[in-house]
């Protein structure tokens, strides 16, 4: 199976403090993800801790839907935590999210290991859809970050790197 990266970074003008309490509210996620993966959160009340179980429902492919279910791990306020795919559509997802204090306000790290069902047809789906679906979604939680932690009229263009690994 071949494995693949991606990585995205941005500063926002917050501070760490407030910064970990958005991102560690499971509830937050439909703020970062495009409304045309249709978004359900399906766990009630979700609390961010070490072994966490949240599930939810998304709709990526003709409107179909699709189950995911994920486990907080490496939890380490407020510097990270990783949330893996136990259910899904990927053979393996791995996702670490990253902060740290830097001039300016605080950089936001999203690193994500993944690898696909099915073989050379995976590495295929890979190349023609998967690769800009998940570029396509990096790109609107860049903006989607720079909206919320922007003063109001002020967001810049989001200052992201994003980089798909693997072939």
């Amino acid at each position: 199976m071949t494995a693949f990266e991606l990585h995205a970074s941005q500063v926002v003008p917050a501070d760490l403090d407030r910064v970990w309490s958005f991102f560690s509210n499971p509830t937050n996620l439909d703020r970062l993800t495009p409304s045309s993966l249709g978004f359900r959160m399906r766990t009630t009340e979700p609390e961010m801790a070490e072994g966490a179980l949240i599930e939810y429902t998304v709709r990526p492919l003709l409107g179909l839907p699709l189950s995911w279910r994920t486990e907080i791990r490496d939890y380490d306020p407020p510097a990270r935590f990783r949330d893996v795919q136990l259910r899904g559509p990927y053979r393996r997802w791995e996702h670490t999210h990253a902060f740290s204090e830097v001039a300016g306000g605080t950089r936001v790290d999203d690193s994500v290991e993944y690898e696909l069902p099915l073989g050379p047809a995976g590495a295929f789906a890979h190349r023609w859809v998967v690769r800009s679906e998940l570029e396509r979604i990096f790109s609107h939680r860049a903006r989607a970050i720079a909206d919320i932690f922007e003063p109001a009229g002020q967001a810049a263009e989001p200052r992201t790197v994003l980089v798909a690994g693997g072939t």
